[in-house]
């Protein structure tokens, strides 16, 4: 598998994993790393097509095997599917994705016709997360008007 995480390391401790948004874990037989992907055994998993049938597939760990993060600091999956309103308190949609953009992470909030808003993860502009109330309170942001009237 190629790596998406910072900390490949953590990958060998490993004793299970999850496919995609299936809730069911899957036991892991042994890893082995290479310079730039992972190879993962599973007891299920005996030959090249039944190998095959797993490409694509995000395999992903449990919140409880992260680790601890410094605060106002989230993992993306913690983000994912908040609602997100503005400073007044109108609603503008459900937090999408996250696109890793440099320096500043961009978030993407898609509102029920599909409509898009992006978002800089700044602190003058999501002003605040609650995890537990499921909601993001964000100031959308005042953009320059670039034309000269010409």
């Amino acid at each position: 598998m190629d790596i998406l995480t910072d900390r490949p390391e953590r990958i060998t401790d490993l004793r299970r994993v999850y496919f995609d948004d299936d809730p069911t874990p899957v036991p892991l037989a042994g890893v082995r790393a290479t310079p730039k992907q992972m190879l993962l055994r599973f007891p299920h998993i005996n030959d090249r097509d039944a190998a095959a049938e797993l490409r694509g597939t995000i395999v992903r760990v449990a919140g409880n095997q992260l680790p601890p993060l410094e605060d106002d600091a989230y993992y993306h999956y913690q983000l994912i599917d908040l609602e997100v309103f503005d400073e007044a308190g109108a609603p503008l949609g459900k937090l999408a994705q996250i696109l890793s953009a440099g320096e500043v992470d961009v978030y993407v909030v898609r509102d029920r016709q599909g409509k898009e808003q992006l978002f800089p993860a700044l602190k003058d502009v999501v002003l605040d997360i609650d995890i537990a109330a499921g909601r993001v309170i964000v100031r959308p942001p005042e953009w320059d008007d670039e034309t000269d009237g010409a």
